[in-house]
């Protein structure tokens, strides 16, 4: 067992949970869109990305083009939240929440991406 490949797919996937475990729900409803969740999605979906630097194969690439686009998705998640809170008249409604949800859930594309990806790789992996 690889150690290396545990931990890698570890975050890949707690990184596709959470982000899946914030944006399930009714889309413009904040109550059911933990804001602490998201939180935890980015930094993990961060720490992903940052260990798919190592890898210099072709599908290396496209696992961190795939974290990339959950970073960026995520990140545009948080920015929205927090302008809605801390800048906008009114607060959080539901277009804000709406928003933010539809980010994640580009994220959550992603992530499956990279899931699937990851799955594609470990069952095409051959031992020598």
């Amino acid at each position: 067992m690889n150690l290396e490949k545990v931990v890698f797919g570890f975050f890949v996937l707690l990184a596709a949970t959470l982000n899946f475990g914030f944006f399930i729900g009714d889309i413009t409803e904040a109550r059911v869109h933990n804001i602490y969740e998201l939180y935890a999605a980015v930094v993990v979906s961060l720490i992903a990305t940052v260990l798919k630097f190592g890898d210099r194969t072709q599908i290396g690439a496209v696992y961190l083009a795939t974290s990339l686009v959950a970073d960026i998705q995520l990140l545009a998640a948080v920015g929205v939240y927090i302008w809605a809170t801390m800048v906008a008249d009114g607060g959080l409604t539901a277009s804000h929440t709406a928003s933010v949800v539809s980010l994640s859930g580009g994220a959550l594309f992603a992530n499956v991406v990279s899931v699937v990806l990851l799955v594609v790789e470990t069952v095409s992996y051959r031992r020598h």
